[in-house]
């Protein structure tokens, strides 16, 4: 076993994710090392869908943060003009709150 161990994602870390991700970053995520996660895809038991895109596995995002148990990214409004008191900043809740 190797002594340096890769700590998982943070929920930011996941929330910022692209469309789809590789296997040593869905493996990551899942908190398993990627030799196990390519050994879940051979034996068809990854626990979300798996994209084979040229020489490569593809997870897509949603899938991965649903096998995980988020169902819903958070939402949040980012004023374009810095007229931070003219908008209001809204949390995945729907709660508005002022800056």
């Amino acid at each position: 076993m190797s002594s340096r161990r890769r700590r998982c994602l943070s929920f930011a870390e996941a929330f910022d994710l692209p469309l789809a991700v590789d296997l040593p970053t869905a493996a990551r995520a899942l908190g398993i090392c990627s030799a196990t996660g390519y050994k879940l895809i051979r034996l068809g038991n990854f626990p979300c869908p798996v994209l084979r895109v040229g020489g490569q596995y593809r997870i897509p995002t949603a899938f991965l943060l649903r096998a995980l148990g988020i169902e819903e990214r958070p939402v949040y409004t980012v004023p374009l003009d810095n007229e931070e008191d003219e908008v209001p900043h809204t949390h995945h809740s729907g709660t508005e709150v002022r800056a």
